[in-house]
């Protein structure tokens, strides 16, 4: 998301270039949204991509469908909703393969729930897209477990994308990652990090100050521990990461090495918290 318009703003040089870094250390897949940049992340990155000479089946490219955004690309849209008619999925699909210039995602994802979506809908257009060999696997984004169960009746969910992170972790008292454990859903985390480098609040303020001392101790950055906490949760949580920065992403990759002590684990929890476990 941060690539393009609503990011950065890289142009095809910067971002071939940082594709070429992402694979070097190991960060082959690439999360997309239609969405993304007013509907036009995708064509930026599908240029790029098409330019950077890498081999497709080195790498995995992830979008998801269903909000119909309110912007310039989309005039007729008078206020933001959702859809999930199959047909609507399916040219939804076809378009970001166009824009990606790929022949298969794949991994599809809904993109938000939509109080009007009909399982079977969905189930009509994921039959049609894995037969046609479009999307290899498919699951949700922002779902809740019993959201989950709803689309579950008719197709396989593999993957649920949800918020998770050191300073939002309702997802492991609510039972979304309960659920995911039980179903063999794989969590994946957007904004990994939270909010500890965008606001100065009470609760930042603990956790950094707690930090500070974690990176001695561990010989790791803020930015790696903070992964390595949501990591060691038991669901297997596959972090997003949003930025566009070689050194950190680099910094990421090293945090899949870090385990955390169980008592500084929790220590973390407690600061985000204000207060002690139950």
């Amino acid at each position: 998301m941060t690539w393009g318009a609503w990011g950065k703003q890289l142009d095809a040089t910067q971002m071939i270039d940082l594709m070429h870094h992402c694979i070097s250390q190991g960060v082959t897949t690439f999360d997309h949204a239609d969405i993304y940049g007013d509907y036009s992340t995708e064509a930026d990155f599908g240029t790029a991509f098409a330019k950077a000479n890498i081999d497709r089946s080195t790498i995995q490219l992830i979008s998801k469908c269903g909000i119909q955004y309110t912007g310039k690309a989309r005039p007729e849209n008078r206020v933001k909703h959702y859809e999930y008619t199959s047909n609507y999925i399916i040219w939804s699909v076809e378009r970001s393969l166009k824009l990606l210039q790929t022949e298969y995602l794949d991994l599809l994802l809904l993109h938000r729930p939509s109080p009007l979506m009909q399982a079977e809908e969905v189930q009509k257009a994921i039959e049609q897209l894995k037969a046609a060999g479009k999307i290899l696997d498919f699951g949700v984004s922002n779902f809740t477990p019993s959201q989950t169960d709803l689309i579950t009746r008719t197709s396989i969910v593999t993957v649920n994308q949800i918020e998770f992170s050191l300073t939002q972790h309702s997802a492991m008292h609510n039972g979304s990652l309960d659920h995911m454990q039980i179903n063999g859903i794989t969590p994946m985390s957007w904004s990994p990090l939270g909010s500890i480098f965008r606001d100065d609040t009470p609760q930042t303020q603990r956790v950094k100050k707690l930090l500070e001392t974690l990176t001695e101790k561990y010989n790791a950055t803020e930015d790696q521990l903070l992964l390595a906490w949501i990591m060691q949760h038991p669901s297997g949580v596959n972090p997003v990461i949003g930025t566009t920065s070689k050194d950190r992403i680099t910094n990421a990759v090293k945090a899949i090495d870090i385990t955390l002590e169980i008592q500084d684990w929790f220590a973390l929890l407690i600061e985000s918290q204000g207060h002690k476990v139950p």
